[in-house]
C-alpha cells in the first residue's frame, strides 16, 4: 500500500467553495504526484456528473471514469481533507481519497478504507487527522489486520 499512497499526497488543510473544486483539487494533487495527466481531472468530474462518489462518513472517493485510463500514468491515492467540510450533494465531505488506477492496485486501500469507516472512531480519526503520518497508519495498520 506505501507505494500506492505517498505522504507528499496527503493534503490536510484543503478548503473549496463546492463539490466541483474539491474534486479539481483532488484531480490537481493526483497530476502534481505524477500519477495523471490534466485530462485526468476533467475525467473526474464527469464521473461525478454520472454516480456520486461519496460513501458516507463524510468520505468521497472521487476517481475518474473507465475511459480515462490513458490519463493515468501510474496508480496511485491522495488524501485530501477540509476541516470546513464540503457539501457533496447534500452530504458534508471532511476527507477525499482520489483515486489514479489503472489496474487493481487501489483495492486493497479501498478495502482498508471500508474498514475505517465501518468503526465510528477510526472514521473519526480519519476526519479529524492534522498530520500525515496518522492516516498513514491508519490505513496502513487496517490493511495488515485484514491480511491476517
Amino acid at each position: 500500500m506505501s507505494e500506492l499512497l505517498t505522504e507528499n499526497a496527503v493534503r490536510l488543510t484543503e478548503t473549496a467553495a463546492d463539490r466541483d473544486t474539491a474534486i479539481r483539487r483532488c484531480g490537481e494533487v493526483l497530476v502534481e504526484i505524477g500519477a495523471a495527466t490534466p485530462d485526468y481531472v476533467d475525467a473526474m468530474l464527469e464521473r461525478e456528473k454520472s454516480i456520486s462518489t461519496y460513501v458516507g462518513e463524510g468520505v468521497a472517493i472521487p476517481h475518474g471514469t473507465v475511459a480515462s485510463k490513458s490519463a493515468i500514468t501510474r496508480d496511485a491515492l491522495a488524501v485530501l481533507r477540509f476541516p470546513d467540510g464540503v457539501d457533496w450533494g447534500g452530504s458534508e465531505v471532511r476527507v477525499c481519497v482520489a483515486i489514479a488506477a489503472r489496474g487493481e492496485g487501489h483495492v486493497e486501500l479501498l478495502s482498508a478504507l471500508a474498514e475505517v469507516l465501518m468503526d465510528p472512531d477510526s472514521a473519526e480519526r480519519l476526519r479529524e487527522a492534522t498530520d500525515a503520518q496518522t492516516v498513514l497508519n491508519l490505513l496502513e495498520s487496517i490493511g495488515k489486520d485484514s491480511a491476517v
